[in-house]
């Protein structure tokens, strides 16, 4: 944790890697790793359904149910977040079931919630690499892939930030990061 965050710049988009806890981000928006009922399980989902407090689960609830690949947003009510983005990933059944491209659209329209919402700042879990048992590099360079593919086209976005519990994860974010500058 004493180690500064990995950044990379492109087209006036920072992004960054930071092992942390991810209720306790100051943004403008945070993303759950949430179930399709978007009712507050177990990891993340949980954490965050608590760091919120008891007027998120109702507010989620209102806005699901959410199928695999896509997102919903709420108000973060007591997180320092402003926002809670609500993404419902894949679960690992072995790669054959779109798992790639569905966690990939989980990226993706998080991203486009937040731009539609003229947000600046997002941070993002590690999305399904849970208990759902994506592979977690797998998971990574889609989400890395995506991220700075699609979040350029939001105008509002400043900052995308990959937001890790644990070191060994952060250590697979910033091995990408650190491979897509040598391949510019």
């Amino acid at each position: 944790m004493g180690r500064p965050p990995a950044r990379r710049t492109d087209v006036s988009i920072s992004l960054e890697v930071v092992v942390a806890d991810i209720t306790t981000l100051d943004l403008d928006a945070i993303v759950n790793a949430a179930n399709s009922g978007l009712s507050g399980g177990g990891g993340v989902d949980g954490a965050i359904h608590r760091a919120a407090g008891p007027q998120l689960a109702p507010a989620a609830r209102a806005a699901g149910p959410c199928p695999p690949g896509h997102a919903v947003m709420t108000p973060g009510f007591r997180l320092a977040a402003r926002h809670v983005i609500h993404a419902v990933g894949p679960i690992w059944s072995g790669g054959d079931r779109d798992e790639d491209e569905l966690l990939a659209s989980c990226y993706t329209r998080s991203l486009d919630l937040a731009g539609s919402a003229g947000l600046a700042t997002i941070a993002f879990p590690c999305i399904s690499t849970g208990v759902f048992g994506f592979p977690k590099v797998r998971a990574a360079r889609i989400a890395f892939d995506t991220v700075s593919r699609e979040a350029p086209r939001h105008g509002s976005l400043e900052r995308v930030t990959f937001c890790c519990y644990s070191v060994s994860d952060a250590a697979i974010y910033r091995r990408l990061m650190e491979d897509s500058t040598l391949d510019t």
